[in-house]
């Protein structure tokens, strides 16, 4: 497409202030003890126990036994209890995975203890007896011991991660083990405990004769294998190994690859590549997928070379040998084939295409730590392509071993590791994700759209940084004879049958998928539920000489143009940032008549606008609002870094003026305008059950937004910012802003990309010339021993303003008001 108006990014917006938090704490739901003797006798008398027990058992045990003790502490139903209290890093106690049992809402905590530092919770324990804090009046230690309902020893069901009914019974099983290391810092040494925490486990896998894979994952103190155990095996290697953490069920990706019949003339594929001009661009489409075939005289051109089609183990073959990466590349050229077909004119492709097969050719897909196989894809890639502006897409998830509740997993941190370039030099990465499918027999015992919002997005959807996207239907024409008495499951811009969603999960975690693109439709006969392709979109087939042209669907499809989109932008845009280009996308995307009417009957921010977001994520992105601006429509792009830490507080925040045009709002008077704002930015992963809370967060730093609100002036602006801070607890959500935006922080405030927008009359927005990016806590400035508070994080800021008259002419306002400032404190840069 041709861009007349290109998008208007400004440098030098920003004025960095000192940040510092005054949020009142809130606190802690922790059990009233009527009889502290009491309680403190039975935390005395179980510790004992436990320890007594462990004792009995090294003793009996035909093994040899690991020196430390695991435990299991268990809060009182519908309390909480002091996690923070439970680890002592300087002796060597540390907590390890901490659960919430939904059903009996009580948390529980397993929490390592070295040989030789049994005495510290007894310690406890007894002070808590005999002593008294002088300032409350209460027995000393009272949040931990009275927070404590009850102790054991902790058992396999402690450390594993999801369903117990996945814990394999006497066929082993492929499963992730997480294992614990330290890192401290002495006289500006970094000491890391890495090295004997992996031989450990090595060693005790070669005693117990477990197989284990030979790739590993590594996040801040953790290291992930993949080892295929039974549930005898698992028990004794936690007696035998002091470094576990947790485990779970390794992931297995869908085998959803069906042979497609399509038939369509060869002449059509000549036809349209004698009108298709490529050019030699920087920008790409990584596939990783089942590969590529190449030959395909619709995706050859494309190619770079052969370099550029490869697989992660080279037994497999680059060839597709299953047909979804070459349906998958015909959409990420083209976008619309069949339109692109029919249309007769010429066609410019600004982009090339890559794959890296992370699927085995022959028989079933081996279980393998697909979080490492995905890290080894992107190397791959960029070693044999370096310094190009590239887009990974990837349409390979996993509906099985999956959280449930939008929690990390091993899969999705890395992608996130991937993304934040947290384990090599800081570069950053664009990833597009597909939400995973709704397969058509579950519509047969629940009805659409029911059976999208009870399928969660699927691993590793839930990534943080990645744009997991879902699908929506623009096909309702069913025209073939073999599906005779058939008809559309869902109408034109309503979700598609076939897209998962983040309905189900819990709210603190991020907003899935972020945006929709055409998945096609099912078709039903009212009984039975079936693709059909009619329904589904035109692409290229992976055997060109007897099939050039295939069907695809789903969300797969919709990854495949989200990732179009993504290159078109970067094609127009030449070193923009990958956070840039997530925010464009989300900050066009909006949502159809049919979505509302679909989930938001109830329009509230706690129910119908939160079942959309959930549902449809920010809606359907527009290409051409994301590329460029029009007359009464424009977009201001900043591109920034902050330091959000020192250590053990809170740094900095930014402080942007945005050039609107006063006197254009102004006249528009009561005309009703838009304004919206997405913050987009990427975060280093924390995984691990580790509750979430406290220093063990799962973001390394989180940012939030705010727009200086009509009625007040620069100084209390800045006031009002400086006193709030919303972390992941959202008891602690003082919006501050009269403003009424559409979703709202409790809503928009998770995840690391935020968009929302608010209408009001255009005079009104006048005075919406300020904009502040601030910190909210994590674990770079809990985890300060690791040294990384002084990190600094960059971000992307999007804002728009919108008007209903199309001869209102913002952009040329916007533009002038910036070249005719007299202090040169802003720069405007459009960048070719």
């Amino acid at each position: 497409m041709t861009v007349e108006k290109r998008n208007i990014f400004l440098n030098n917006t920003n004025v960095s202030i000192p940040y510092v938090s005054r949020s009142a704490v809130i606190g802690a739901n922790y059990p009233k003890r009527d009889n502290t003797k009491a309680h403190g006798a039975f935390i005395t008398r179980s510790l004992k126990a436990c320890y007594e027990r462990s004792d009995v058992q090294k003793q009996a045990a035909a093994i040899r036994y690991k020196e430390g003790v695991y435990l299991e502490f268990s809060g009182a139903a519908k309390h909480d209890m002091a996690i923070k209290s439970l680890e002592n890093r300087i002796q060597g106690i540390r907590l390890l995975n901490v659960k919430l049992d939904d059903e009996k809402e009580i948390v529980k905590a397993t929490v390592y203890i070295p040989a030789g530092k049994e005495a510290f919770f007894l310690d406890k324990a007894g002070a808590y007896l005999t002593e008294v804090n002088k300032k409350s009046g209460k027995p000393k230690n009272n949040d931990l011991i009275s927070s404590i309902e009850n102790i054991r020893l902790a058992m396999l069901d402690s450390f594993w991660i999801g369903l117990e009914a996945d814990i394999p019974e006497l066929e082993p099983c492929w499963c992730e083990v997480w294992i614990r290391y330290d890192i401290s810092t002495r006289k500006d040494k970094v000491i890391s405990s890495m090295e004997d925490a992996r031989a450990s486990l090595v060693k005790c896998c070669e005693l117990l004769d477990i197989e284990r894979d030979e790739k590993e994952l590594h996040f801040p103190e953790r290291i992930v294998f993949l080892i295929r155990a039974n549930k005898t095996q698992l028990t004794n290697l936690i007696s035998t190994c002091e470094y576990i953490a947790e485990f779970r069920r390794a992931p297995e990706p869908t085998d959803f690859f069906n042979e497609l019949q399509t038939a369509e003339q060869r002449e059509w594929v000549e036809e349209l590549a004698k009108r298709t001009h490529y050019s030699d661009s920087n920008t790409s489409i990584c596939l990783l997928d089942t590969g590529l075939n190449g030959g395909h005289p619709l995706l050859a051109p494309a190619i770079k070379d052969s370099d550029t089609v490869q697989s992660v183990i080279q037994s497999w073959g680059s060839d597709d040998h299953y047909g979804h990466g070459t349906e998958m590349a015909g959409i990420a050229l083209y976008n619309d084939l069949k339109e692109t077909l029919v249309d007769g004119s010429d066609v410019n492709i600004n982009h090339k295409i890559e794959s890296v097969k992370i699927l085995p050719p022959h028989g079933e897909n081996p279980i393998k730590l697909y979080g490492a196989i995905t890290e080894q894809a992107v190397a791959v890639a960029e070693l044999s392509n370096p310094h190009v502006e590239r887009t990974i897409c990837m349409a390979v998830t996993s509906p099985y071993y999956n959280t449930g509740d939008g929690s990390p997993t091993s899969w999705s941190a890395a992608i996130d590791n991937i993304t934040s370039g947290a384990n090599e030099n800081g570069q950053k990465r664009l990833f597009i994700i597909s939400g995973g499918n709704v397969c058509p027999n579950e519509l047969e015992s629940l009805e659409y759209p029911e059976a999208s919002i009870v399928h969660g997005i699927e691993n590793p959807g839930q990534a943080w940084n990645a744009i997991t996207v879902g699908a929506m239907t623009n096909d309702i024409n069913i025209i073939g004879s073999s599906y005779k008495g058939f008809y559309p499951v869902a109408d034109v811009g309503e979700l598609a049958p076939y897209s998962s969603t983040s309905i189900s999960w819990n709210s603190k975690w991020p907003i899935k998928p972020e945006i929709l693109l055409d998945g096609g439709n099912m078709a039903t006969n009212g009984v039975d539920y079936t693709e059909c392709e009619d329904l589904s979109l035109l692409t290229t087939g992976d055997n060109h000489l007897t099939r050039p042209f295939s069907t695809i669907w789903g969300t797969s499809s919709a990854a495949a143009q989200a990732s179009w989109m993504a290159a078109q932008i970067y094609a127009e845009y030449p070193n923009i940032w990958p956070e840039t280009v997530r925010a464009l996308l989300v900050h066009s995307a909006s949502w159809t008549e049919k979505m509302y009417k679909q989930f938001c009957k109830e329009d509230t921010k706690t129910k119908g606008r939160r079942q959309l977001l959930r549902a449809c994520g920010y809606g359907v992105p527009n290409l051409s609002k994301a590329i460029q601006c029009v007359s009464n429509s424009v977009n201001l792009v900043i591109q920034g870094t902050l330091q959000p830490f020192t250590k053990d507080s809170m740094n900095e925040m930014d402080l942007h003026t945005i050039p609107w045009p006063r006197e254009v709002l102004e006249s528009l008077g009561e005309v009703k305008a838009i304004i919206k704002v997405t913050l987009s930015y990427f975060v280093e992963p924390g995984p691990g059950e580790v509750g979430w809370k406290d220093k063990y967060r799962y973001p390394s730093c989180g940012l939030r937004f705010d727009v200086i609100n009509s009625n007040e002036n620069e100084e209390d602006f800045k006031k009002r910012i400086n006193v709030k801070m919303r972390g992941d607890d959202k008891k602690d959500s003082g919006d501050g802003s009269s403003r009424d935006w559409y979703l709202g922080v409790q809503n928009r405030d998770v995840g690391s990309i935020h968009s929302d927008f608010c209408e009001d009359l255009a005079v009104n927005l006048c005075d919406a010339n300020m904009i502040a990016v601030y910190p909210v806590i994590g674990w770079w400035r809990e985890r300060s021993y690791l040294n990384k508070y002084k990190e600094k994080i960059r971000y992307s800021l999007v804002v728009s303003i919108e008007t209903p008259n199309v001869e209102t002419d913002l952009y040329t306002s916007v533009i002038t008001k910036i070249e005719t400032r007299t202090t040169p404190t802003m720069e405007i840069e459009i960048p070719y």
